[in-house]
């Protein structure tokens, strides 16, 4: 293999890419290493690869399940909260951070599930009139 990192595309490597993010880690992370392309030769191949596109994003609506079930695990971990017998607020409030950054993340990655959800109430009377328009110059072929 040549030095440096890849950047001609690989299937391998794309496959890599997408578990890696499904398992949630981040691209920035994931193209950090050595042995993987950066994040600009990554668009470059899902721009020019229509498979590593569909694999990407179903890697990414993933990685937001992944996160969900991190903020489980976070909410339910206490084992740090207290300190020496007191509440320590500085891990109580770092805790609440990375639950809603993962709330956010896993809102915009699959809004339909995890976003949060609007509801639109139209109520009263609509009253619509449409002019009949003509149009010039305009034959009917």
């Amino acid at each position: 293999m040549p030095a440096g990192r890849p950047s001609d595309y690989s299937k391998d490597i794309a496959a890599e890419i997408c578990e890696r993010l499904a398992d949630g880690n981040s691209l920035r992370s994931i193209c950090r290493d050595d042995n993987m392309p950066d994040k600009g030769t990554v668009f470059r191949w899902l721009a020019a690869h229509e498979e590593f596109r569909d694999q990407y994003t179903c890697a990414r609506e993933a990685q937001a399940d992944t996160l969900f079930d991190e903020m489980l695990d976070i909410a339910d971990d206490a084992s740090k909260d207290v300190i020496e017998g007191a509440a320590d607020p500085e891990h109580i409030q770092r805790t609440k951070l990375r639950i809603e950054t993962r709330k956010w993340m896993a809102g915009k990655l699959r809004p339909k599930k995890y976003g949060d959800k609007i509801e639109h109430e139209h109520s009263g009377h609509l009253n619509h009139t449409v002019s009949k328009i003509e149009l010039v110059g305009v034959t009917p072929e």
